[in-house]
């Protein structure tokens, strides 16, 4: 049997769609039947080649959401026909120190579906079972795929911050991951603060559930965060680590900067900014379980990414689109001839 599968045979290759064979499942695995990939930008560690020892040719997605269509031997507890995800999280080993303490997303030898193996970018795919999330019902499979990387980083990190409901939390940027997080934080019961440049996103911001709106272009943020009686904590999606390293300033005495994105300059701090018992940390997506923690609040919520979807024979155009930013604010493909 074969299938369509768009795989990038090099470092900064273009990408090919062509036919391959349907993968059989091996020992601990199931075979899915992908009805819907997220196209995130960690895509590029594929694609251009940015993981040390990265194995090609490789067929990238990591925000998967599909049918159990077969199981590998030895698998229990999973059926076929159930609908399932995977995530960035793609499998660990269950023998090192992190996971021997139940932090498996530490794994010395984390697997990443579409880095370590291939992923979604295909009509079929084969992942460990412990990799597996349960999608629930009247969450559309479109809807779903970006709560598996952009959705599970935001929605983590929120409930890890210390944070309690009526704390103020700012969510730094208004992109990918910012949109989510603003969502997150209001249906948390957080007061939400959005953090964006220029007033052309305050009205986004609001409808998307923020209770104030800062623009860091006319305003310090820090110093309104101040006045508003300062940030719980901030999530920080921007692209700056000065802005961000500005925020410090913002937050309450034992308030706390969660950074879930990666910027392109350094954070600086001083020693005055931590003294007082203001800290940073950051936090990097989660396990299958929290996948499926985040899809089941999604569903109840009626949370949900702003999505434009593509069918796979445009994956060169949905990836080009969401790299530079051209989608507003997450790509999906969608399978299907």
């Amino acid at each position: 049997m074969k299938m369509l599968a768009a795989h990038v045979s090099a470092a900064r290759a273009e990408f090919e769609l062509l036919e391959r064979d349907v993968p059989e499942p091996r020992l601990g695995c199931v075979r899915i039947k992908v009805e819907a990939c997220g196209v995130c930008h960690s895509d590029s560690f594929t694609k251009e080649g940015q993981i040390p020892g990265l194995a090609f040719p490789r067929v990238p997605g990591h925000e998967v959401v599909g049918v159990i269509d077969k199981l590998g031997s030895g698998v229990v507890g999973w059926e076929p026909g159930e609908r399932v995800g995977v995530g960035w999280f793609g499998g660990s080993c269950h023998r090192c120190d992190p996971c021997r303490r139940g932090r498996m997303i530490n794994c010395i030898r984390l697997e990443t579906p579409g880095v370590t193996y291939d992923g979604g970018y295909a009509e079929f795919m084969v992942a460990p079972v412990d990799a597996l999330a349960r999608v629930p019902d009247g969450l559309a499979s479109a809807d779903a795929a970006p709560l598996l990387c952009a959705g599970v980083t935001t929605f983590n990190a929120l409930r890890n911050s210390g944070a309690s409901p009526g704390d103020l939390v700012a969510i730094h940027g208004i992109g990918g991951l910012g949109h989510l997080g603003i969502q997150f934080s209001r249906q948390f019961g957080f007061r939400t603060a959005a953090i964006g440049r220029g007033g052309d996103k305050q009205t986004l911001a609001l409808q998307l559930g923020a209770h104030y709106y800062l623009d860091s272009d006319g305003e310090s943020v820090a110093e309104r965060l101040r006045e508003l009686g300062g940030a719980k904590a901030v999530i920080a999606t921007g692209p700056s680590g000065k802005a961000i390293s500005d925020l410090v300033d913002g937050l309450t005495p034992d308030g706390k900067v969660v950074v879930i994105a990666i910027p392109s300059d350094p954070l600086t701090l001083t020693a005055m900014q931590m003294l007082s018992g203001r800290s940073v940390s950051g936090w990097s997506s989660g396990t299958s379980i929290d996948s499926e923690d985040t899809l089941r609040f999604a569903a109840l919520s009626g949370l949900r990414a702003m999505i434009e979807m593509f069918p796979l024979a445009e994956v060169r155009q949905a990836y080009e689109r969401m790299m530079t930013g051209k989608v507003r604010f997450r790509a999906v493909l969608t399978m299907g001839r």
